[in-house]
């Protein structure tokens, strides 16, 4: 039977690898959808989880096999430590995104580790997983997926932006949902800061100390990807491939680096944003913290740009996972042909039971 409201675990795990994203959430349906976040928590990965995430591109498929099992076992366990933790008890499911591992839709590939039956066995609890898989058999480009949450828990938004390892935006155009990807973000900037000694730029005080190279910014700028028309996406793949050889072909300073990098991504983001005028712009992922990169974007546009609670800023996207969870036990769409470039609106996802 159908109801009208959901206590729901999300669970998110981001390029960006700063570790599981977890939130126990409800949601309630009477004629617009509503939410609450009771509690969230980021689990950071050990380090030798973070140079196993590194490395699944380079993984053969057997390899990827076993590390799926491996890592589906620690996502049971740190989930089952956040349920105890906070003595959560009443649960209609967890709604896991898993990490990605592959993401080659123009291949028809995209691989989720996380997302095995045995997830729902060793939480004892329905779960709803492995949400990109059916928009890519679809001809889809699976992500993004949050722009359905976008459009049902923050309509007041004329965009939706997020700051993570990319940068995606989502927006209604002619009564439909639109969103792609950006350009690459944190991805790039945490790489490069790391060679300092630190996991990320505070504030962008190390990019605020650094000079523009012009002949680095047009070559970014010029890269094919910004002119292909969306849905488009992107993946760790072409960072490698494509950001860090032309990066380190100049090489320069690390703070003129992250530098050029930042207008790199505030020139990117401008050029989205500025397509309406007078909007307001919701910007959350960790990207919303870098306030140098945050008063760049500010300088390239005369929207409003808004930077929620801290919750929302963190944890938007492990509530738009459950979120999408719920869509699928209601089994309405929870992905849109719009955003995605699929041949249809569906319902995606799979449901183990225990």
């Amino acid at each position: 039977m159908i109801k009208n409201e959901y206590s729901i675990i999300g669970v998110m795990s981001g390029t960006s690898l700063d570790g599981i994203d977890m939130v126990y959430t409800t949601f309630n349906f009477d004629k617009i959808w509503t939410f609450k976040i009771i509690f969230s928590v980021t689990v950071p990965y050990e380090i030798e989880w973070i140079q196993k995430l590194n490395d699944l591109v380079l993984m053969s498929k057997s390899e990827l096999r076993q590390i799926d099992e491996a890592y589906t076992s620690y996502l049971a366990q740190n989930i089952n430590s956040f349920m105890k933790t906070h003595n959560i008890h009443v649960i209609d499911a967890i709604c896991s995104h898993g990490h990605t591992a592959w993401h080659q839709p123009q291949n028809k590939l995209t691989y989720q580790i996380g997302n095995l039956p045995k997830l729902a066995t060793l939480l004892k609890q329905t779960v709803v997983c492995d949400f990109r898989v059916q928009d890519v058999d679809f001809g889809g480009q699976g992500a993004p997926l949050v722009p359905i949450g976008d459009a049902l828990l923050f309509s007041k938004y004329e965009y939706c932006l997020n700051l993570g390892g990319f940068a995606n935006i989502s927006l209604g155009i002619d009564n439909q949902r639109i969103a792609y990807d950006i350009c690459p973000v944190n991805i790039v900037l945490n790489y490069y800061v790391k060679q300092l000694g630190f996991e990320y730029d505070n504030d962008g005080m190390t990019a605020s100390t650094g000079m523009i190279n012009m002949d680095l910014l047009n070559k970014l700028n010029d890269l094919d990807f910004y002119r292909k028309p969306y849905p488009k996406s992107l993946g760790l793949e072409w960072v490698k491939s494509n950001i860090f050889p032309l990066i380190d072909s100049h090489s320069l300073a690390i703070k003129d680096v992250l530098r050029t990098f930042v207008e790199h991504v505030a020139i990117q983001i401008s050029k989205e944003i500025n397509l309406k005028e007078h909007a307001s712009v919701l910007v959350t992922g960790g990207g919303a913290y870098h306030g140098f990169l945050m008063n760049r974007i500010n300088a390239l546009t005369n929207n409003t740009i808004i930077k929620p609670s801290k919750e929302i800023i963190e944890y938007k996207e492990a509530l738009i996972f459950g979120f999408l969870g719920v869509l699928k036990l209601r089994a309405e769409n929870n992905c849109l042909k719009s955003v995605t470039g699929a041949l249809h609106d569906h319902s995606s996802g799979k449901i183990f039971h225990h």
